[in-house]
């Protein structure tokens, strides 16, 4: 009897607490919207398990020496993953649309206005007693605007590990419903002659101004602003590996199988700060709720922006690529392309739409690196 009572306490289920069963409930979750509703998958499988690991009592997997937690340590703590991660992004990235429309640049730099009016807004509520974060803690937070997230995942694990989980869980939650929050958004400051404006094609790219761009772009940024230089200096080398035509074998490993491999560690280390103590917690709401509102502004700055350019500019440009300037390559493109052809079926703005994406993953980069200098000490 003493041997039956010794091991029913110490099973999981007599020290499961009712936190723990909840989060294993919200894991469960994740992997449905992951496997059933395929929303981000290659993060959303791995962070959902990392979670479930993370809430079995007595396990110890996101504990000091768990597995977890070592993979926690060692890539996010030191910010590896994400960098590798932007280094594979840049990897599969073509600057081409982007190049051929250089005016696309304020377009991704007016989306991530979204980012700092988040910002200001947290440490505002926070003043007001209404939240309570601090200044790193908001600058972590507002981060989720950029829809970019390995940029996310970097600056919280930098600024605020503590809220990682939550984080991650609302970037790429509201990465996977670009398609659901984007177009009300973007109908709603659009008339249906603006969205049914066409553009010109996009004049042709030489590999010289591919291979001089990366290059440009990280000296240019990291020698103003050095705290940007790890995200955008990996995301550029990959891009340079890229387009220089000379290490196929180093682009091709670096596109896919080891961003394969990063990708699962970094989305299990992810899954370590899911435990029920971290999440389960009332900032996590106002995360979520921070988040939504960020990327709502940084969608709806990206179409202002257009419309205003517009009015400055002989060469219109249709106002609902600037809703692209967010960094979700590339749904967001595929969105914007998609509510234009229901306005006009001859109207193709895939391609269009690349140039603000990519500036937009540029910004949010740049948001970062500000974001660290100004909250560092």
């Amino acid at each position: 009897m003493e041997l039956l009572t010794q091991f029913w306490e110490g099973t999981g289920l007599f020290l499961i607490t009712w936190k723990q069963v909840l989060m294993l409930g919200i894991c469960l979750a994740l992997l449905y919207l992951a496997i059933a509703k395929q929303f981000e998958p290659l993060l959303l499988v791995t962070i959902g398990f990392g979670g479930i690991l993370a809430n079995i009592p007595g396990a110890g997997m996101a504990e000091g020496g768990g597995l977890l937690h070592l993979i926690y340590v060692v890539g996010v703590e030191s910010g590896a993953f994400p960098l590798i991660i932007f280094m594979g992004v840049g990897a599969l990235t073509d600057f081409g649309p982007m190049l051929a429309n250089p005016r696309t640049l304020f377009l991704g730099a007016a989306a991530q206005f979204g980012i700092f009016a988040t910002l200001f807004g947290a440490v505002a509520l926070t003043g007001l007693g209404i939240m309570d974060f601090s200044l790193r803690e908001a600058a972590a937070i507002a981060i989720i605007g950029g829809a970019d997230g390995p940029t996310a995942i970097y600056l919280a694990g930098k600024l605020a590990p503590h809220l990682l989980g939550a984080i991650a869980v609302a970037a790429y939650s509201y990465m996977a419903l670009v398609p659901l929050i984007q177009p009300p958004i973007m109908r709603a400051l659009t008339s249906e002659r603006e969205r049914q404006i066409n553009m010109v094609q996009l004049r042709e790219v030489s590999q010289r101004e591919r291979i001089v761009f990366p290059l440009l772009l990280v000296l240019l940024v990291a020698l103003v602003l050095p705290t940007a230089a790890p995200l955008l200096g990996m995301f550029c080398f990959g891009n340079l590996m890229r387009e220089c035509g000379v290490v196929e074998r180093l682009s091709n490993t670096t596109q896919n199988a080891l961003i394969n491999v990063v990708t699962i560690f970094l989305g299990l280390a992810v899954g370590s700060k899911l435990s029920a103590e971290q999440f389960l917690v009332p900032s996590t709401i106002g995360i979520l709720l921070l988040g939504m509102v960020a990327f709502s502004i940084g969608t709806a700055s990206g179409v202002l922006m257009a419309k205003l350019m517009n009015r400055l500019s002989d060469t219109p440009i249709n106002p609902l690529i600037g809703a692209a300037g967010v960094s979700a390559v590339p749904m967001a493109a595929r969105v914007v392309n998609r509510v234009g052809l229901e306005a006009n079926q001859q109207n193709f703005l895939l391609m269009h739409a690349m140039g603000p994406n990519v500036a937009g993953v540029i910004g949010s980069a740049i948001a970062a690196g500000m974001m660290i200098l100004f909250t560092a000490g």
